[in-house]
């Protein structure tokens, strides 16, 4: 399967398109995916490329990324700690990877190995190590991803702007009705 030419995971073609293009950027897309909505969240590599002119690990690695998270809109509500985060993450994979994101899936053994590779980068536990293994699975075809992705409905379904929504609508009454109890 060959990569999308788009992940349908904001209202914004020009980040949609980043996200299939850049590995790094998807990465941070699921870095940034907390305590913020699916599209701000994914909406923040574009923005992050903007405000620093490129989202290069290595680049990314030696700059201080506070100010491009707190000029206005914020590229997350908690600006200075996500902006450690990303640091974080791009001089994991500028050091572990040469700065290429994609050896992570391209160079992982098993569906174990992606699962340890991912579980190590700075931000990612389980749950985010799941829907990242369920959108390399299920929009890029990765093997090793098929191996270890969950079978539940996941970012990694979202295939359509109207799957966005529908996703998310079933997320919200999943939130609920586990409150409820």
């Amino acid at each position: 399967m060959a990569a999308p030419d788009r992940l349908w995971f904001t209202e914004n073609d020009e980040a949609n398109k980043l996200l299939a293009d850049d590995p790094f950027a998807l990465l941070v897309g699921f870095a940034l995916d907390q305590q913020i909505t699916v599209q701000q969240a994914f909406q923040g590599p574009l923005r992050i490329k903007q405000r620093v002119g490129t989202l290069d690990p290595k680049e990314l690695a030696r700059t201080d990324l506070e100010p491009a998270f707190r000029e206005k809109p914020a590229v997350h509500r908690f600006p200075g700690t996500m902006a450690a985060r990303v640091h974080d993450l791009a001089a994991f994979v500028a050091e572990e990877y040469g700065g290429d994101a994609s050896r992570i899936w391209s160079e992982a053994r098993d569906g174990a190995d992606l699962r340890e590779r991912l579980a190590a980068l700075p931000g990612f536990g389980d749950m985010k190590v799941r829907s990242m293994t369920a959108v390399l699975a299920k929009r890029f075809g990765v093997d090793a991803a098929r191996e270890v992705a969950p079978n539940h409905p996941t970012l990694g379904d979202v295939d359509s702007a109207q799957a966005l929504t529908d996703y998310q609508a079933a997320k919200r009454e999943y939130k609920r009705s586990k409150s409820a109890h």
